[in-house]
């Protein structure tokens, strides 16, 4: 799947275009997945110096783990990366909506930021379904950021999901 090098003219904010950038990056991981007989989920971790530090993309096929969804595996190789459970100054960018397990997952590792692509309308657990960042049970507040490329990860899940049904 091919997306344009460059975004619209009339969206030339540079936050939005950072967010472009490594959105275009996790739908490339999305799309690595969704060759391997994964459903097409990626994710990019960056630091706060914008620099990446961690991919992910949903490995529960290939590695036999319900929880080896895009986000854990980026979560837990950003650990290993930093030394530290603790993602305060890092940004999470995914293609889909994250669940309930990833969404606890993404509070628990205080993460800085999430960035998501497309809404999840059965499992989303930030704002479609539930809002686990910001319910009493969560310690950790976390600024989010959704629909970045939305109609672009949305289409690649959508047309994953019809080539597998036939």
């Amino acid at each position: 799947m091919a997306l344009p090098s460059i975004p619209p003219p009339f969206i030339d904010h540079p936050e939005y275009l950072k967010h472009y950038h490594w959105m275009k990056q996790a739908i490339e991981l999305a799309e690595s997945a969704g060759a391997a007989g994964e459903v097409p989920v990626g994710a990019v971790i960056v630091n706060a110096e914008n620099e990446p530090i961690a991919v992910g993309e949903n490995r529960r096929e290939r590695d036999h783990d319900p929880t080896a969804h895009a986000e854990v595996v980026a979560l837990r190789s950003a650990g290993k990366t930093l030394g530290t459970w603790h993602l305060e100054q890092c940004t999470l960018y995914v293609t889909l909506e994250p669940c309930p397990m990833c969404a606890g997952a993404i509070v628990l590792s205080r993460l800085g930021k999430l960035v998501y692509g497309a809404d999840d309308p059965k499992a989303g657990a930030i704002r479609t379904v539930a809002n686990l960042p910001d319910s009493p049970c969560s310690n950790h507040r976390l600024p989010v950021v959704g629909g970045i490329l939305e109609a672009t990860c949305r289409q690649q899940l959508q047309d994953w999901f019809r080539q597998r049904r036939g």
